[in-house]
């Protein structure tokens, strides 16, 4: 709210027209909305590149994993972002809470996280070729399929019948859930075997 607000301040196309107390109605709505909401009180197409960017972080994660909305889902993000910080600490194993969080489940949120990945740069790629709409425009709409946001920065009813196709099956992908994807692509194995470990080189 406190991004939106600042970087929608002068903007006379957003926010910029209204009083300050309704400044900051205004950019709370609009901060709240991208995780799945799906109502604007501001014209989207006309929001600062940098907003824009912000929305398609919340659209991306999305709302909490108990609840019906889209995206990776907050806990996968926290968990993702808890590895990150392990490492930089130079520590072995995640804790939260005095809590050490299992191996299988950081396993489990990065599959989540790159499936989406991939899936949204396909869908991505793809519109770039067929639909003549700028890049930033397209990747909102993909993103926001994907989250099952219904956010638009104004090109849905301009998208040629293979681009339109191609958002409603994003978003029946992005309804059904990153992790009913996951799940339904393994392909579970039992592991009789358990070979030497051994390192390669990263980054």
């Amino acid at each position: 709210m406190i991004f939106i607000f600042l970087l929608e301040y002068q903007n006379q196309k957003t926010l910029g027209m209204l009083p300050p107390a309704e400044k900051l109605w205004g950019a709370y709505f609009q901060a709240v909305t991208p995780r799945t909401a799906g109502f604007n009180t501001t014209d989207i197409g006309s929001l600062h590149e940098s907003t824009i960017t912000l929305l398609l972080l919340l659209m991306f994660v999305g709302a909490g994993s108990a609840s019906t909305g889209g995206g990776i889902k907050l806990t996968t993000f926290l968990v993702i972002l808890l590895s990150v910080i392990t490492f930089l600490k130079g520590k072995k194993h995640i804790s939260i809470a005095k809590k050490t969080l299992k191996d299988q489940l950081i396993i489990r949120s990065l599959a989540i996280s790159t499936i989406s990945v991939l899936l949204i740069l396909a869908a991505v790629f793809i519109l770039n070729m067929t639909e003549p709409k700028p890049f930033l425009a397209i990747l909102f709409e993909v993103v926001s399929a994907f989250g099952t946001v219904g956010l638009s920065m104004g090109i849905t009813a301009d998208l040629t019948p293979v681009g339109k196709i191609l958002i409603i099956f994003i978003m029946f992908l992005g309804k059904l859930g990153p992790l009913t994807l996951a799940f339904s692509l393994a392909r579970p194995e039992q592991e009789n075997i358990r070979y030497s470990s051994e390192d390669i080189l990263t980054g």
